[in-house]
């Protein structure tokens, strides 16, 4: 029982380290890319023109992204920022952006 309960702590301890590595990643990716010249440092936008992402759901950063990327939805600002973004590099702007909530 013992070694059952260490394991999962074990596990447990590995899944979090991974969780705030993709969070620090995202964050990376976000200031790297130039995310932040338009949606601002945090995700704060400060013009009007340019939303914020802050409190966007991880989500929704994802499908966003995503669709930019394949040019489901148009915009030739975000269509050439996303052609950039590899699969990983989307999912850890997801998880940056729902670390911020």
């Amino acid at each position: 029982m013992r070694f059952v309960l260490a394991c999962l702590f074990a596990a447990a301890t590995i899944f979090s380290a991974a969780a705030q590595a993709d969070v620090a990643a995202g964050q990376s990716t976000y200031a790297a890319k130039g995310c932040i010249g338009c949606h601002g440092a945090g995700g704060i936008s400060v013009v009007a023109t340019y939303p914020s992402l802050k409190g966007q759901s991880g989500d929704y950063i994802r499908k966003s992204l995503t669709d930019f990327r394949s040019g489901a939805r148009k915009n030739p600002v975000m269509n050439a920022m996303a052609a950039g973004l590899s699969n990983a590099d989307i999912e850890n702007l997801g998880d940056y952006f729902d670390s911020l909530k």
